[in-house]
């Protein structure tokens, strides 16, 4: 059954005859007709009883028309949520995010894909770059938003930016008037360590420049890595992302030595085709993250 052979049927129902029907269609009547014994052929039935003056509907046919008619506008309101989707007029986007790129970096791009793209239905998911990166690979996710590395087999990816880690320390700090530091200077110090890859990261650099670092705590969230640092319970070694707006008594100093820094990506899964609404929003992080790296 093909929905041009309801379309036909349900002009003919209207008609009452298939000469008329013919001609609204704009085709023989013989193919139109021919048409129709091939749908009563598959149901088994007939629809119509042709009378000389004028085709009426069989107890079958009078069943058959408002399902017909349901079964079309169903189709015709598929084609229409497929072209908004297509054409950015609606459909949904989810994205997964670490959390300092969803705060740093992706606040920008997604006001400005709301302001272009309004109509679309935006989700972000925050997590670690492997909850990222199993968002991302079980569906729940278009896109994701974390730091390298990730498995080449299982995704497509798009790199950002790369950039440097920092150290956060409070104003009070004697090593707060240093425009930069080595991170050997930091041996006897206490650290507030930040979750996730970025505490690899940190914890190899520690290990690498010939000390273990003193963890006094560790967090998940920027805000209490901030606020510890504020309260003078140790220094906080982060990319410059997650440091973000930073309040008066804490200051960001440079890491002269060793060279710290973290690739950040988007990925998608690997034998898939973005989405128009992922296509646009892959392009405007593109955009957004060639501005981060030039400052």
């Amino acid at each position: 059954m093909e929905l041009y052979q309801l379309g036909y049927f349900i002009e003919i129902a209207r008609q009452r005859s298939f000469t008329r029907a013919a001609g609204r269609l704009h085709m023989a009547q013989p193919a139109l007709s021919q048409q129709m014994k091939n749908l009563e052929a598959e149901l088994g039935t007939p629809l119509f009883i042709r009378g000389r003056k004028e085709v009426q509907l069989t107890a079958a046919g009078k069943a058959f028309l408002p399902r017909a008619d349901g079964l079309l506008a169903q189709a015709e309101a598929a084609k229409a949520v497929v072209s908004d989707v297509a054409q950015l007029r609606g459909g949904k986007l989810t994205l997964a995010a670490i959390p300092s790129v969803s705060a740093g970096l992706l606040a920008e791009v997604i006001r400005r894909f709301s302001t272009q793209h309004g109509q679309v239905a935006l989700q972000l998911i925050e997590g670690s770059s492997e909850h990222v990166a199993d968002c991302v690979e079980s569906g729940q996710a278009d896109l994701g938003f974390l730091q390298l590395p990730a498995s080449k087999s299982a995704f497509k990816s798009l790199t950002l930016i790369t950039e440097p880690f920092v150290l956060l320390i409070s104003k009070t700090h004697p090593l707060a008037r240093q425009k930069s530091v080595l991170l050997r200077q930091l041996s006897a110090e206490s650290f507030i360590f930040y979750k996730g890859r970025a505490r690899d990261t940190a914890l190899e650099a520690c290990r690498k420049s010939g000390f273990e670092p003193r963890i006094v705590c560790e967090s998940g969230e920027l805000g209490t890595v901030r606020a510890l640092v504020a309260a003078g319970l140790g220094l906080a070694v982060i990319p410059r992302l997650a440091a973000g707006s930073l309040p008066e008594d804490i200051l960001m100093v440079p890491i002269r030595e060793p060279k710290m820094q973290r690739q950040i990506a988007a990925v998608w899964q690997k034998g898939s085709v973005p989405s128009p609404a992922a296509a646009a929003l892959l392009q405007l992080a593109s955009g957004v993250g060639s501005q981060e790296e030039s400052h």
